[in-house]
């Protein structure tokens, strides 16, 4: 038996990578403030994003979530966040229209504020001061005042979010993601590569499909769904001070939801079942994710899920594996067969980013693209071969021009990682490498349902 649950429980857990607030009484106040404030996202829309992940678990849809490593206060404005969009539409576009297949569509957006640090101290030049930690906690530069944690950075991550969230409705559902417009979504340095290439043959392809529907009488205005989608939001529950103090309990369900955003997830540094973030997140209804890396056993994530779906609820869970392209095959089979073996149902998702980092000659951290797109082929091949679902990526990008990760298309090198390297953490992929993975995902996908027809029709 669980022991009970509420919204504070999770200070009597060990904690880790929480920022030290030097002044705690300012930190009560924000975190009183924050409770006052509307919710950023409401209960039906999570419940309706568990709904359509269950559609995935069940080997229904597929899950595409991205977007940014961090947020930044600095780098904030309309036409970021409108590309991002832009390019995680042209994405879906590719997977629904390459793969026959329904995409749900998450971003890593209006929220992901805050990062897991290897050290809770940098140093440079022979002066030590704390890591930065994302702009929800303290400064990007080597400062001595900016690297002191200010709970007053919670109620500015607050504003973003909301601003973000408001925009983001407005694309999704004022026009803006009419597949009319999906011409319009192919922005010019990627129109004029390859991948853009090929994005606009699909584009007029899809053009005439719908010059064909509207002669036969079916429009945006008498077919709603043609002229906007549901888009939802996601970040990593790191600063948990934040994520309690927008915990509400919905008036329909009487169940507790985090109001900060439509999924959170647990990074593979704050997993431990017997701490502070599992206990935090096993107590609100909304879709969870699980990070899971080569240093995850079988037992460990049984565990892990055990403690956050006891009900084996689908659409609950999502366990985004991020392995690297050399540990696919050593350790995803067996955690596969685990959950199987206990007959617990996921979403599988593939986060080929994170286990692909390298410092460059050129003293950078980057990404090698062809090492992502072979970790996500692993995965696809190791879920082929199981037997089971391979349902969803979950990955780092941008819509900007940047030159963060080597290789793609494009052939960014690493002496060409200085010309745009912008990220204040980990390297993004730019949107043309963003979307020569949808066309491979797209290509995988179509392969695996085309091979579970085949078994279904011989069962």
């Amino acid at each position: 038996m669980s022991k009970p649950w509420t919204p504070e429980s999770w200070k009597q857990k060990p904690v880790r990578q929480l920022p030290t607030y030097p002044d705690l009484q300012a930190l009560a106040a924000v975190e009183d403030e924050l409770k006052n404030f509307p919710p950023l996202v409401f209960a039906g829309e999570a419940r309706s994003l568990r709904k359509k992940l269950a559609e995935v678990a069940h080997g229904r849809a597929f899950l595409l979530q991205g977007g940014d490593c961090a947020e930044s206060f600095a780098e904030f404005h309309p036409n970021t966040i409108r590309d991002t969009f832009k390019v995680l539409l042209q994405m879906a576009v590719v997977l629904t229209f390459g793969a026959n297949c329904p995409i749900v569509k998450v971003g890593r957006l209006a929220g992901q504020f805050a990062k897991p640090r290897s050290s809770d101290t940098e140093t440079v030049g022979g002066v030590e001061l704390p890591s930065y930690r994302g702009d929800i906690i303290n400064g990007f530069d080597f400062d001595a005042e900016q690297r002191v944690p200010d709970p007053q950075r919670m109620l500015k991550a607050y504003s973003q979010a909301a601003s973000t969230l408001n925009l983001l409705r407005a694309f999704a559902q004022g026009g803006y993601a009419d597949l009319h417009q999906v011409h319009s979504w192919n922005m010019g340095f990627v129109a004029s590569g390859p991948q853009g290439e090929r994005y606009q043959e699909m584009a007029d392809r899809i053009h005439d499909a719908l010059a064909f529907m509207e002669a036969c009488g079916v429009t945006s205005t008498n077919t709603p769904e043609m002229g906007r989608t549901d888009f939802y939001t996601s970040h990593e529950a790191l600063l948990l001070p934040y994520e309690q103090s927008l915990t509400r309990v919905d008036s329909t369900s009487g169940d507790y939801y985090d109001t900060s955003a439509h999924m959170l997830w647990i990074g593979d540094r704050t997993r431990d079942p017997d701490e502070a973030h599992v206990e935090f997140l096993r107590g609100v209804a909304n879709p969870i994710g699980v990070k899971a890396g080569p240093t995850q056993t079988p037992d460990g994530l049984m565990r892990l899920i055990d403690a956050l779906n006891p009900k084996n609820d689908a659409g609950r869970m999502t366990v985004i594996c991020r392995f690297g392209a050399d540990n696919v095959e050593k350790h995803l089979p067996e955690m596969i067969r685990k959950i199987e073996k206990e007959g617990r149902t996921v979403v599988w998702s593939c986060d080929p980013m994170h286990g692909n980092t390298i410092k460059s000659s050129t003293g950078y951290k980057t990404r090698p693209v062809d090492r992502i797109l072979t970790e996500v082929r692993q995965f696809f091949d190791v879920h082929q071969a199981e037997g089971t679902y391979a349902g969803g990526v979950h990955f780092e990008m941008t819509g900007q021009n940047v030159t963060e990760c080597i290789g793609g298309a494009f052939e960014v090198t690493e002496e060409g990682l200085s010309d745009r390297y912008h990220t204040a953490c980990d390297p993004r992929l730019n949107a043309n490498q963003a979307l020569e993975l949808a066309f491979l995902i797209s290509e995988m996908i179509k392969k695996e349902r085309g091979n579970g027809a085949a078994i279904a029709a011989v069962s």
